[in-house]
């Protein structure tokens, strides 16, 4: 078998568009042969015209794909989450073999991995979820990956994964998550994450523009500031990129001709599905979701704006300190975007039983994904220093930066709201601090209220037990 399996490909790529066609060439840079298959035609035609000179391959036969591989055989997948995910395995399981090894690199929805591991684990396959951050140029030049599950499986595939992992301080941007489906659960809350700074990132740009009437020049120069020194990261790095760039033969950013009006895929909604599952609180990604949604509504804003609007520039002395200060209210928000994150893995690591290592997913974050940043590294610390900690918040060093930032945070979100300029994550961010960090919570007077309306009793300070009052 091995003189048989000597000249063919170490793993099969099965979908060919813009993250599979870049993990192929990455792993092909490292010294791994792959082949590829896709149904589409074109897809293939354009790996063959892109590999050209690279251990690649493509197909557009299933049959001739697989025979191209060696065994075990380890096919990837990079196609749409969903009942394509479905149809793939199933048209896979009678032409592989026991021990064969499936991995789903896709945005799967963790309760579909959870199932088709069980399933295919029974049939006697090999298969594990694997979330993978970065986009093209993260999948073409190291991504941070997330695999989780068959751990047997794996360590397999581990040599190729490492090889082509993003690297910080030499260290690779992947690791072993967990079991089940705990590889996809983590990139969920990653990009719920991601959601929650977009809409920050958002918001900032709202307030320079309507709040501050700066031009796109300026808003370029302010975000490229930030994105040095402790505020720096991935995200803000190409919001500069995007306030300077102009389509060819035009005089003007391209940004404004996008519309007002934000897509999803989902991930983020399942985030904020899930933790509602969970009872745990992440109102900042929440909100994000929501204000996608409402940007769909242009119709009814635009007449809605007819009627009501009431925004009006922040007349400010000191236009230099109020940036400072919007500097540090982002940071504050930032910090607590993450702080929801990692609770709702902590959460769903007790619940799930993942056994999830919180510094771990922190250090394969730093490098390569869509949410990488200067901050990662404190959360890194604070999960090293203290494995069981339970909330990013009670972390020493974090709560320096909290304290530090905190009266900037008031400051602008006073500012917002009295010019009437929207800052729902902004505002968010701090009413949840506000309420987390309140000993008394005014939630006695709801049990109150559930009781009297509909008998849905309460419970007492100092006394076990539940009780309902009849003489309401």
């Amino acid at each position: 078998m091995e003189n048989a399996d000597k000249d063919k490909f170490v793993l099969g790529m099965i979908g060919l568009g813009t993250m599979g066609r870049n993990i192929m060439y990455n792993m092909a840079d490292h010294g791994f042969p792959v082949a590829g298959y896709d149904k589409s035609q074109d897809q293939v035609n354009r790996l063959k015209e892109e590999g050209k000179g690279k251990t690649v391959i493509a197909f557009e036969d299933l049959n001739a794909f697989l025979d191209s591989l060696k065994s075990p055989k380890i096919i990837m997948m990079l196609v749409p989450a969903g009942k394509i995910v479905d149809a793939v395995i199933e048209e896979l399981k009678p032409l592989i073999q026991k021990g064969d090894i499936i991995i789903d690199a896709g945005n799967s929805h963790f309760t579909d991995t959870e199932r088709r591991a069980e399933a295919l684990e029974s049939q006697g396959f090999h298969f594990f979820g694997m979330g993978v951050s970065g986009g093209e140029k993260g999948a073409r030049n190291g991504p941070s990956m997330m695999p989780g599950g068959d751990k047997e499986a794996y360590k397999t595939v581990q040599p190729i994964l490492e090889a082509i992992s993003a690297k910080v301080n030499g260290e690779n941007c992947v690791t072993y998550i967990g079991p089940g489906a705990s590889g996809h659960f983590v990139k969920m809350v990653h990009n719920g994450i991601e959601y929650a700074i977009l809409q920050l990132i958002a918001e900032v740009y709202q307030i320079l523009k309507k709040g501050l009437d700066l031009d796109n020049k300026s808003i370029h120069d302010i975000f490229k500031e930030w994105d040095n020194g402790y505020l720096s990261s991935y995200l803000l790095e190409i919001t500069t990129e995007i306030f300077s760039f102009k389509e060819k033969n035009t005089n003007h950013l391209l940004l404004d001709d996008i519309k007002d009006e934000a897509k999803a895929k989902g991930t983020g909604k399942w985030t904020s599905q899930t933790a509602m599952d969970l009872q745990l609180p992440i109102p900042m990604i929440d909100t994000a979701v929501s204000m996608r949604d409402l940007s769909k509504y242009k119709s009814l804003r635009l007449n809605l704006d007819n009627m009501y609007a009431t925004q009006r520039i922040i007349n400010t002395e000191n236009k230099d300190a109020f940036l400072k200060q919007l500097k540090q209210a982002y940071y504050f928000s930032t910090i607590i975007a993450y702080t929801q994150g990692m609770h709702l893995l902590s959460k769903a690591s007790e619940e799930y039983d993942y056994k999830l290592n919180l510094s771990e997913i922190a250090k394969i974050w730093r490098g390569g994904c869509i949410i990488r940043s200067e901050f990662l590294n404190v959360i890194f610390e604070a999960f090293s220093q203290k494995a069981d900690l339970e909330y990013l918040l009670l972390n020493e060093k974090v709560q320096g930066l909290i304290k530090e930032n905190l009266p900037a945070m008031r400051f602008i979100i006073s500012k917002l709201v009295l010019h009437g300029i929207g800052s729902p994550a902004f505002t968010s961010a701090l009413s949840y601090f506000d309420m987390i960090s309140s000993k008394k919570n005014p939630a006695n007077l709801i049990q109150a209220q559930r009781d009297f309306f509909g008998a849905h009793t309460y419970e007492l300070i100092g006394k076990d037990g539940v009780f309902h009052n009849e003489h309401w």
